[in-house]
């Protein structure tokens, strides 16, 4: 068995997309998972499989939520191993002192042409950010809500990705490996 995390985005958020935690677990089953283990409302979850391919999983887990919901979110799957490699290239670990302003963004593929002029023009001067070819790394201290750089990041990456910040992101990671 392999162990993967979910990352499902824009669900439970200011009444859209409505997916309690017990239906996303019945979810995942349904779709072969075991072991599944939800933290937080917000659509993130540990989970093993058989399955070789997260790609595959991502695909059958947003089809079935389309099927049983209504409504088909970005889901990204990865493992356990890929969770650690961006935990351990963290460019601000400084940051980790207040995990709520440091944002990791995972990438649905590596951006091909990301606009990183205009996301640098973009950023307000407390904020920081780093692009590897499956993560993207906001620092931002102020927030993320107010924030035009975090608000314009995936359109100018051109890649679908769903955000969590550092204390979900180690959290979720403390998750799968117990």
């Amino acid at each position: 068995m392999n162990t993967y995390v979910a990352f499902v985005r824009g669900i439970n958020v200011g009444g859209n997309g409505s997916l309690p935690m017990k239906e996303l677990v019945a979810t995942l089953e349904g779709i072969g998972a075991r072991n599944v283990r939800t933290y937080i409302q917000s659509g993130n979850a540990v989970f093993e499989s058989a399955e070789k391919q997260a790609a595959r999983l991502s695909t059958q887990l947003s089809a079935e939520i389309l099927n049983r919901r209504g409504f088909e979110p970005y889901v990204h799957i990865l493992t356990i191993e890929a969770l650690a490699k961006a935990i351990a290239e963290n460019p601000y670990p400084e940051a980790v002192t207040d995990p709520g302003s440091l944002h990791l963004g995972f990438l649905a593929s590596s951006p091909q042409s990301p606009d990183l002029k205009k996301l640098s023009s973009l950023r307000k001067d407390s904020e920081r950010f780093h692009l590897t070819e499956d993560v993207f790394y906001l620092h931002a201290p102020e927030g993320v809500g107010r924030s035009k750089l975090a608000a314009s990041a995936e359109k100018l990456l051109g890649v679908p990705m769903t955000d969590r910040n550092w204390k979900t992101v180690c959290k979720v990671m403390q998750m799968a490996r117990a």
